[in-house]
């Protein structure tokens, strides 16, 4: 049974009387050359545990069966379960659970998959037709939470992957852009047209894959500090860095022009020209100045 072919897609809908949900962000992928695309470019070998995320009908989890040693599909509509069950039920290494993936442990699940799997799993991957609304909570959460997975190859609307991608000379950088490429390396997989969805989305999708960096590229000497400077430096994109910083990390102005003239870092530049290096530096030098600070007042 072809489950990217949208006659398919529209009987199971129709025998299972349901219709998709948009608060959801339902749309089903029918290209079969995509779903080869994300398959092959995933890298799945036969000893991995893949984490899919949002497996619909199970279009992609099919193919993903086929290579992966264990396959873990969860999906948050509770009306798809029994599709799934039916549409996979040729597979025994597939596990289908109805939750929020926002909501799970996903390393108490890879955990719990390991550990009762007869056969070694080597590495973990996700893998994921992500709804729009909610793309970037999703891989933040995968990349904050330091999911103990390889590799991440998602589905997004192609604004946000464009986002991701962006280095310091495009003006889609954000801070999405900094944080993705700090734990991850971005490929771009492919480009996909609205037209090969179920039902047709207003805008084009992209599918990236994030290889999770075994160290980040640069040297932070707080974390915490770092991407809050990062939040800071894009939550107001239209100020000069220098003001833009002041606000977000509570500081003196003329506190951080010193510093930012030690760094030989233009005062009147913004946030997307900066790289993730010379995030680095900037945070690196205030953390080494409030260091400083607190030492001088205990003393």
């Amino acid at each position: 049974m072809k489950l990217y072919s949208p006659k398919v897609i529209g009987d199971i809908k129709k025998d299972y009387g349901f219709s998709l949900s948009k608060s959801l962000g339902q749309n089903f992928l029918t290209d079969k050359n995509t779903i080869d695309k994300i398959i092959d470019q995933s890298n799945i070998c036969h000893d991995d545990l893949v984490i899919e995320v949002g497996p619909g009908v199970g279009v992609i989890t099919k193919e993903l069966a086929q290579r992966a040693g264990y396959v873990m599909a969860i999906e948050i509509d509770k009306r798809l379960i029994p599709v799934l069950q039916d549409t996979l039920s040729d597979f025994d290494n597939v596990e289908i659970v109805n939750e929020d993936i926002l909501k799970v442990d996903v390393n108490s699940l890879i955990e719990s998959v390991k550990s009762k799997v007869n056969t070694p799993l080597r590495n973990a991957k996700i893998v994921g037709n992500l709804p729009y609304y909610i793309t970037t909570p999703i891989v933040m959460k995968f990349l904050e939470e330091k999911v103990d997975v390889s590799g991440i190859t998602v589905m997004m609307q192609k604004e946000v992957a464009d986002r991701i991608e962006a280095d310091e000379h495009s003006k889609d950088r954000g801070a999405i852009s900094v944080a993705v490429q700090y734990y991850c390396t971005v490929h771009r997989i492919a480009n996909v047209s609205k037209d090969v969805f179920v039902p047709r989305p207003k805008v084009d999708s992209a599918v990236l894959r994030l290889d999770v960096r075994k160290s980040p590229p640069v040297k932070v000497i707080d974390d915490k500090l770092f991407f809050k400077a990062v939040k800071s430096g894009f939550s107001q994109r239209r100020k000069t860095i220098h003001n833009s910083l002041s606000s977000g990390l509570l500081m003196e102005k003329e506190l951080l022009g010193r510093i930012l003239d030690d760094l030989e870092i233009d005062r009147k530049r913004r946030a997307e020209t900066l790289s993730i290096e010379e995030f680095a530096r900037i945070s690196n030098a205030i953390f080494t100045c409030q260091n400083k600070e607190r030492n001088i007042e205990k003393g």
